[in-house]
């Protein structure tokens, strides 16, 4: 049913070596697994010296997620280098904390004029690590960049408030102050954005950041940070105040989650693992911000423009392979245009989606990120057949000439006619992290929205509609973080917070005032007078 573009192994090869060597990397030899420059060639980090030799230590093996070639191999740190590097990084941030906004924010202006000049070298490593195409892939740089922009104007406008007091001769001041040190976990999918998003935002308010990305896309984290740890150094500033360090979950993320030096821990990734994450750190009092999995719904009314909600569903189904946490896995279609919409989609799906290649401008599917994903994909379409959906289009892995020797990771988009499984189904509850979009139906809208809200996630949820009555219930009654109106449930920008309800962790990044979540909250009452009145009227003396 759809086309395929085979996969250029050599091209691949070649791409990969051109753009690791352009950013720095020498990947003839084991990298270190510390992102504050000592990764590089040309490094000038003040822990090349003192870290453990790399050569002698356990490493992690980064991959071209669709050939399978090695890209290069990273040492993971020592616990005596992860006690060697936080420690550093604290000192660090008391002088951060003491340096204006505006001078913090210079660096992030050096950092974005990099990233500007290496957009395409950054944006095919993630297509190369990760497996997006690399439209998507610059896409995410920009969002990098995007972010920069947003902090960059909120280095003038970190403002709090003044209060009246009830006191004559004071006032009472509300002022935010930088936490310390903010801890990243990142997950897979966008190795960069949500560094991105954090990243910028905590050394803007003062603090410094902690980075832990994802086992399986560390090239991408030590490339954009050595950019970042650049700038420092070039603005006078320490370059451990963002510092990456690789290493596994349950070694190097559970460190982190227990660690009292690390003031808050953002994490992304499914919710079974947010679970364990929140629950350490609240185990000694921490802040976690938690940005989890998505389920989300997009709702089709009968009045609504299905050409524009066509677009929507196919690339909020389709793009990143279905493996975006604001992905659309479920389809909301009302009756009477039921039959028509989902005959158009099949349609849009064979028209336009190529699966192959992800650094073909031709291809919009490239592969699933990992072996494991492939099994979750076929389990879900084998039940989904089994307990009585019926497959529309897709359903299928893809098998590319053998003699390429390509991991077998690349899966059909599919859409599965749900309606006789049902909303309380475990495939419609449980996010499967791959392009399956199944579909339900409504005749009244309440009906709509009890369908959207029947699950216990809660990020995105997108309806397409024009009757005003309709979307204004549909804005207050919508369960999730992102509530969208004739815009799909992917892709949004950075000037709202991000985040969402329930399940998805209650966290905000990015826009808005997300900004808060970095630092202290203080309250001030400040005495300009010459007498001590108590609040309440309370006098205690004894006279």
């Amino acid at each position: 049913m759809y086309r395929t573009e085979n996969v250029d192994v050599r091209f691949h090869d070649e791409i990969a070596t051109k753009v690791l060597n352009e950013l720095g990397f020498d990947v003839s030899v084991r990298l270190r697994g510390c992102g504050c420059g000592c990764a590089r060639k040309d490094s000038s980090c003040t822990f090349t010296s003192i870290l453990s030799d790399p050569s002698s230590l356990p490493f992690l093996t980064s991959k071209d997620a669709t050939t399978g070639h090695v890209l290069g191999t990273i040492a993971i740190p020592t616990e005596s280098d992860y006690e060697l590097v936080i420690n550093t990084i604290q000192l660090a941030q008391q002088k951060w904390s003491l340096t204006p906004p505006p001078s913090r924010a210079a660096v992030l202006r050096t950092f974005a004029d990099s990233i500007r000049k290496y957009i395409e070298q950054l944006g095919t490593l993630i297509s190369l690590e990760m497996g997006k195409i690399l439209a998507e892939g610059i896409g995410e740089v920009q969002e990098v960049l995007d972010i920069c922009d947003l902090a960059l104007g909120l280095c003038r406008s970190l403002s709090g408030c003044v209060l009246p007091s009830e006191r004559p001769d004071h006032v009472i001041l509300e002022t935010w102050q930088s936490l310390g040190i903010v801890g990243v976990l990142s997950a897979f999918n966008f190795p960069m954005a949500v560094f991105g998003w954090n990243v910028a935002l905590a050394l803007v308010t003062g603090n410094a950041v902690f980075w832990k990305p994802s086992e399986t896309t560390p090239l991408t984290a030590l490339a954009l940070n050595s950019l970042l740890t650049d700038a420092l150094d070039q603005n006078g500033f320490s370059r451990c105040l963002s510092t990456v360090l690789v290493g596994t979950g349950d070694q190097l993320g559970q460190r982190m989650a227990n660690d009292r030096r690390i003031d808050l821990l953002s994490f992304t990734g499914s919710t079974q693992v947010g679970r364990k994450v929140a629950t350490r750190v609240a185990s000694r009092l921490g802040k976690s911000l938690l940005e989890l999995g998505g389920n989300n719904a997009l709702v089709v009314s009968h009045d609504a423009d299905l050409e524009l909600a066509l677009d929507a569903v196919l690339f909020g189904a389709v793009g990143t392979a279905g493996q975006r946490c604001t992905t659309t896995r479920r389809l909301i279609l009302h009756n009477s245009i039921a039959e028509i919409f989902l005959e158009k989609l099949v349609q849009r799906y064979k028209d336009f989606v190529v699966i192959g290649d992800p650094l073909n401008n031709s291809v919009l599917c490239g592969p699933l990120h990992s072996e494991s994903a492939v099994e979750a994909y076929t389990a879900a379409i084998q039940q989904a057949q089994a307990d009585g959906g019926r497959i529309l289009c897709g359903g299928s892995t893809v098998s590319f000439d053998s003699s390429l020797s390509l991991r077998n990771t690349f899966v059909e988009p599919t859409i599965v006619d749900a309606r006789s499984l049902g909303i309380e189904h475990s495939l419609l509850q449980n996010e499967c992290f791959s392009p399956i979009l199944y579909v339900l139906c409504f005749e009244k809208f309440e009906d709509a929205i009890r369908l959207n809200n029947s699950v216990s996630q809660g990020l995105s949820s997108a309806l397409f509609a024009s009757d005003m009555k309709v979307i204004w219930e549909w804005l207050r009654s919508a369960h999730s973080g992102l509530v969208n109106v004739n815009v799909g449930t992917s892709g949004a920008e950075v000037g709202g917070a991000f985040g969402g309800e329930k399940d998805t962790g209650g966290g905000r990044e990015s826009g808005s005032d997300s900004w808060k979540s970095y630092c202290r909250r203080v309250t001030a009452s400040v005495n300009y007078g010459s007498s001590l009145p108590l609040s309440q009227g309370i006098r205690f003396s004894s006279s």
